[in-house]
């Protein structure tokens, strides 16, 4: 008999345990019901914007060219393009690490592609010597040979006499 009401208990006390547990995740599922959706499902109502397209140019145009000549590194360089519809013509030269002058003469348009032609000059320019100096290489401190140092040899001490 008395095992009988340790079950009954033990089933009682379980029951009740379940019966609070059930009853707080519906109060939280409640709660939850009034708050709004998570951060990642909100999406704020922005007012409705417009899309104003780019005007097309049928005939675009553009020119452009640049150079650099710096004495101090050796970098000599140049480029100038221009475009006139769907016709793109350019070129750009560069002073190759060997000195010579490489000159880069291209076009581009709908019917023939992209087309470039690749001109090699005479050494154009003294080489500049590299700005980074390279170490010497490490010289062995004397006590590093075997035989520089007494307690090196591997089987005692020398005699000094």
């Amino acid at each position: 008999m008395q095992s009988e009401s340790l079950v009954q208990r033990v089933t009682t006390k379980m029951a009740l345990k379940v019966a609070i547990l059930t009853g707080i995740v519906a109060a939280a599922q409640a709660i939850a019901v009034g708050y709004p959706a998570p951060i990642a499902a909100y999406r704020p109502a922005y007012p409705a914007v417009a899309k104003i397209a780019a005007p097309y140019d049928p005939n675009p145009q553009y020119s452009y060219s640049y150079a650099v000549a710096d004495a101090v590194t050796g970098d000599n360089k140049s480029q100038q393009e221009s475009r006139s519809g769907d016709v793109v013509t350019g070129s750009y030269s560069l002073i190759e690490p060997d000195g010579t002058q490489r000159v880069v003469e291209y076009t581009a348009d709908p019917v023939n592609g992209f087309n470039a032609v690749v001109h090699r000059g005479a050494v154009a320019a003294k080489v500049v010597a590299p700005v980074a100096k390279i170490a010497a290489p490490y010289a062995a401190h004397p006590l590093a040979h075997p035989l520089a140092h007494p307690l090196a040899h591997p089987y005692g001490h020398p005699i000094l006499g």
